[in-house]
């Protein structure tokens, strides 16, 4: 069953740029992983620290199979960017 999966960011005050600059370099990895439909980046109306990924897969699995696709490397120069731990969940149409 189709799965969408909403991921939130929070940028540490002044780190604004460089978390949207990582997150759109990952966004192509994430895009080219089987089972992955969409991917959009979206950057907080009210608060610029604050991002949010959506993602449209085929079903749970896919996503969790994709994850695997980022570099140890690359998640290391995330970590200084966030101010907490990214949130995530998984939604279904109803």
């Amino acid at each position: 069953m189709p799965i969408t999966r909403l991921n939130e960011f929070h940028a540490h005050p002044g780190k604004e740029a460089e978390l949207r600059a990582f997150l759109q370099s990952i966004i192509v990895l994430i895009e080219d992983a089987p089972g992955c439909v969409s991917v959009t980046l979206l950057a907080g109306h009210d608060d610029p620290t604050r991002f949010a990924i959506v993602e449209e897969w085929i079903d749970v699995a896919a996503h969790q199979a994709a994850a695997g696709r980022i570099p140890p490397e690359l998640l290391a120069e995330f970590r200084p960017l966030v101010a907490e731990p990214p949130k995530g969940a998984y939604y279904q149409a109803i």
